[in-house]
């Protein structure tokens, strides 16, 4: 496999230097505040062992487009804060009903359901206001409308809830191969989607680089629930963070169960395959983009 990355890039390196820069933010922006117990809920489940991938590419987006990823911290943070929300309420009884997440108790596990729940309004409701008083003022505020408009997009029921909603409903049914890429589509890479537009549209990027950036960001995102689906069959709950087999004794449709494992594999290939070429047919220098899409190939293949 052709990875197309500097020679002297390292990944890991380059991910743990934003990783700790986000996780810096984090701690200031959910600071504990009253009622305490809600705010420890919210912090439980945002500042945790997180992979901060999202974030990341939002960062790396802006240094692509020539801005300054200072500028992006804010939505980047809120982006963390809006998948720790999508994760409390995934791991609910009355949802996914999973006891894990991260490698620990899952949030209601910790702090019941009601403060769960709360928990998880709480972060949608904190993540775009953290967007809103500190992202800085020299941004351009049709631009910083249209970035809460498109989080609010990404968050809501042509978002996530969308296809958390439609998962749910389909779940023990056969359903098409539309309402199946709805769900993907919709439940997972939009949020990857998001974060390279939050990034690109910061940073005063050209439509044509905004445009290939958004595609990167669907496929690495749809890619992303591939390899996601995959591991839940084949991994353990050490190495997934959270409950395997879970999705199969649901009757959820996983793209093993609707593909097959050999076929899942392949598309995912595929899928990074064709992320990193579009960068590369698109004169876009980012060893951290192309390293990203070869690291959720490759953590199926461990």
């Amino acid at each position: 496999m052709v990875s197309f990355i500097s020679e002297n890039f390292d990944l890991a390196r380059a991910v743990e230097q934003d990783k700790q820069l986000i996780n810096s933010h984090l701690e200031n922006y959910l600071k504990v505040g009253q009622p305490k117990t809600l705010w420890k809920a919210m912090r439980y489940s945002t500042i945790s062992c997180g992979k901060r991938l999202r974030a990341i590419l939002s960062l790396e987006s802006a240094r692509i487009c020539g801005g300054n990823p200072e500028n992006v911290l804010p939505a980047a943070c809120a982006l963390e804060m809006l998948h720790a929300q999508s994760l409390i309420h995934d791991d609910l009884p009355c949802m996914d009903d999973d006891d894990f997440r991260r490698g620990k108790p899952s949030n209601h596990k910790v702090y019941g359901e009601a403060m769960a729940v709360l928990a998880g309004d709480a972060l949608l409701a904190y993540a775009p206001q953290v967007i809103i008083e500190h992202t800085p003022d020299s941004v351009d505020k049709k631009v910083l409308f249209q970035l809460i408009n498109e989080f609010l997009h990404a968050a809501g029921p042509g978002g996530i809830v969308g296809g958390q909603a439609v998962d749910i409903q389909s779940e023990n049914k056969t359903i098409g191969t539309g309402e199946f890429d709805y769900i993907i589509t919709r439940k997972t890479a939009e949020l990857f989607k998001f974060a390279l537009r939050a990034g690109a549209l910061l940073s005063g990027a050209s439509n044509e680089k905004l445009d290939v950036l958004t595609e990167y960001g669907k496929k690495i995102g749809y890619a992303f629930q591939i390899a996601d689906d995959i591991l839940d069959v084949e991994a353990t709950l050490q190495e997934l963070g959270k409950t395997p087999g879970k999705d199969s004794k649901a009757g959820k449709n996983t793209y093993v169960s609707f593909y097959g494992p050999d076929k899942a594999m392949r598309d995912l290939e595929d899928l990074t395959r064709s992320a990193r070429e579009l960068l590369i047919n698109n004169n876009i220098n980012s060893s951290l983009l192309i390293g990203i899409a070869d690291y959720i190939t490759q953590k199926v293949k461990k």
